[in-house]
């Protein structure tokens, strides 16, 4: 049985108001400005919404930008791809699978094999460490 969706109001409760206006109101934070942006920290990166996971640190990488940025996600399905014209621009905007949080925006100038960055909010990560790490 699936897990009833939780409120604007509970979601308002347990998320950061940086949390909350990111994943649920298509936010970015400032460039420089996460907590994740140039951790190098092992372990895996999990939606902070919903807990799906989204991304290992094997596939982070210092892209210059100011935001944690990965050549790809743990499983092509655990992030959705969405046509995102705002701002006078079209982009992907990269939403978590599993809840439809906002993650951030994917691009097409990352490192090989994939040659996509996904440019992610530091906001919509939690990051579970290795054991060992």
């Amino acid at each position: 049985m699936e897990t009833p969706k939780e409120s604007a109001e509970e979601l308002k409760e347990r998320l950061s108001p940086d949390q909350y206006y990111v994943t649920q109101q298509a936010g970015t934070e400032p460039a420089f400005s996460g907590c994740y942006w140039d951790t190098k920290e092992e372990g895996v990166y999990h939606c902070i919404v919903c807990n799906a996971e989204l991304f290992s640190s094997e596939t982070k990488y210092d892209s210059g930008t100011g935001w944690p940025s990965f050549s790809e996600a743990t499983n092509n399905d655990k992030v959705s791809r969405v046509e995102d014209r705002s701002h006078g621009m079209i982009r992907i905007e990269a939403i978590c699978a599993t809840c439809g949080a906002h993650l951030g925006h994917i691009f097409k100038d990352g490192p090989p094999p994939t040659g996509e960055r996904f440019c992610m909010n530091s906001a919509s990560l939690r990051l579970q460490p290795n054991s060992d790490s």
